[in-house]
């Protein structure tokens, strides 16, 4: 399981891992907090190219629903199956079984100053 310390943030609270020029992305454990118990999730197609901020993806729970925000620019190269059957992985596995996407990026050098650690995600968007 990934540790939050190693992990980026954005404000929409998605979180991402990077490995070369591919991101894993899912939600924070704050952000499934939020939600509830997750029922169902809408992942994006694989080849989807999306842009920084593109809604791509939904979360819903039995509170709302909620969309998932591209992090980076990229094309979703892999989605987590998993979550077909066990869309709850999210809620018990925000930083392992739950990751949502990958998107290999655009760009090998990506605007990425939007995105912070852990710590100044937990102390300047987390409630």
């Amino acid at each position: 399981m990934l540790e939050p310390k190693d992990l980026k943030f954005a404000k929409t609270h998605e979180w991402l891992s990077l490995e070369g020029d591919l991101i894993t992305v899912g939600i924070s454990d704050h952000a499934q907090d939020l939600l509830g118990d997750i029922v169902f999730i809408e992942l994006p197609e694989i080849g989807l190219k999306v842009s920084l901020n593109d809604p791509i993806a939904v979360v819903e729970s039995v509170k709302a629903a909620s969309d998932i925000y591209a992090p980076l620019e990229g094309t979703v190269e892999a989605i987590n199956e998993a979550l077909d059957a066990e869309p709850t992985l999210v809620n018990s596995e925000p930083y392992g079984g739950g990751w949502l996407f990958k998107i290999r990026l655009a760009s090998t050098d990506p605007a990425s100053d939007h995105l912070v650690d852990f710590e100044t995600y937990k102390n300047d968007f987390v409630e």
